[in-house]
């Protein structure tokens, strides 16, 4: 009999551990949500030598965007390096370098560019004909490849020389891009096994003569000092608005007075360039449908083909997204509404919306699971998210009925134990 106070005690515990887990069940899906993000993600520039002349030869570069839900914005990319020996550049399609350089040394051909560092840009898609190459122009806008694999990339065509007697080619070093601002880090320019493209049909495989690459990717704490964006929460069961952390993206001055703050961004609390509000509109059994409304904050930029990615651990199964494109990262499993629209500035008052639904399984029925882990906007950078403390509560009477199926197998074995003691 003594062993029976000992049971009881021990079935006690397991219950209260059984409850805790139920309650904790929304924090424990998202964390186990913490993956990387894109950990395959870069952007990849290939060198491609087709043919030889007399003092060098005939190249074409692709940018690959290889990120799943990161694009290059305007103005676009830049892409430098450094040559290794007297390269110039005679000629160039489908793209152009900034600076011509000194080219006084050439009298009777005067090179596109004779910088040892040139920088390229792309042409805008209205360039002429004589002027394009095959996928080029697109003004140095790149698609995320997971979203716009058609859009992805861009190529230009250049022809290299300087190179006198017997010459090798040389690879470019010190690879540099912008994309359009900082923050991406590119590696060594190595050699790679020449690309192969099919012809007539497929029957005939051609071989380029070399093949160079170079990665580079991205980080966000070089490219910005602050964040750039916050997420604010509300619900229709709660009056109360969780506003975006203060200061998320900088503070403004106690005594500032004006409308802009810094950098042309509308003064407010949190000082974000762009805010995006997530709020439940409707929590019903087997759905829930969210409103996401993505204002722009900032008087000087406009955000043209933007993307936005939403964590959220009720995306296991597919959402139905009301009035826009959405796609879903399998590699990591996120939900990624596309929306390709221009946000002007909010003087106009011009905000976009996004409903969500979706399905949730049976202990998932918490506030908890109606908040998003992530809120990645944009250019890829992380929405500063307010703290979990903050998030909308339910409404009194209504907290202690979750969660019901839980408290009901508790009780079951609650009588259990009790009707064999």
């Amino acid at each position: 009999m003594a062993l029976i106070p000992s049971l009881r005690w021990s079935f006690a515990l397991l219950s209260i551990a059984f409850v805790a887990i139920c309650s904790l069940s929304g924090i424990i899906l998202i964390l186990y949500c913490y993956d990387p993000l894109d950990p395959n993600g870069n952007i990849t520039v290939t060198f491609e030598i087709h043919d030889w002349t007399n003092d060098g030869y005939l190249a074409k570069v692709t940018i690959q965007n290889y990120y799943q839900y990161r694009h290059v914005d305007q103005p676009g990319w830049k892409v430098g390096w450094s040559w290794t020996n007297t390269e110039v550049i005679w000629s160039m399609s489908g793209a152009f370098a900034t600076q011509q350089g000194n080219c006084t040394t050439f009298k009777f051909q005067t090179p596109h560019c004779c910088k040892k560092d040139p920088v390229i840009v792309d042409l805008m898609p209205e360039a002429l004909p004589q002027n394009r190459s095959e996928d080029c122009c697109r003004g140095g806008l790149l698609s995320p490849w997971a979203i716009d694999p058609c859009n992805s990339f861009s190529s230009f065509e250049m022809k290299v020389g300087n190179l006198a007697g017997n010459f090798p080619a040389y690879k470019p070093q010190n690879l540099t891009l912008m994309a359009p601002g900082p923050g991406y880090t590119c590696g060594p320019v190595l050699d790679t096994d020449p690309t192969v493209t099919s012809d007539i049909g497929g029957r005939r495989q051609n071989q380029v003569l070399k093949t160079w690459k170079s990665t580079c990717t991205y980080s966000s704490f070089l490219a910005n000092k602050k964040p750039v964006c916050c997420v604010s929460l509300s619900t229709f069961y709660n009056p109360n608005i969780t506003p975006c952390p203060k200061c998320s993206c900088g503070c403004k001055e106690a005594d500032q007075t004006t409308v802009l703050c810094r950098d042309e961004v509308q003064c407010s609390d949190h000082m974000c360039p762009v805010r995006v509000h997530w709020h439940v509109k409707t929590n019903y059994l087997n759905q829930w449908r969210v409103k996401l409304t993505i204002s722009n904050y900032n008087y000087q930029r406009n955000f043209s083909n933007w993307n936005m990615l939403v964590q959220h651990p009720g995306f296991s199964q597919p959402a139905t997204i009301y009035s826009f494109n959405s796609a879903v990262l399998p590699t990591v499993g996120f939900g990624v509404p596309t929306i390709n629209v221009i946000v002007h500035h909010l003087s106009s008052c011009h905000e976009k919306f996004l409903d969500l639904v979706e399905l949730h399984a049976i202990c998932q029925y918490f506030v908890t699971t109606l908040v998003p882990n992530y809120i990645i906007y944009s250019d890829g950078e992380n929405c500063e998210m307010p703290l979990p403390d903050t998030f909308p509560e339910l409404p009194d009477g209504i907290s202690g009925l979750k969660p019901t199926y839980c408290k009901i197998i508790l009780l079951i074995v609650f009588t259990f134990i009790t009707l064999v003691t």
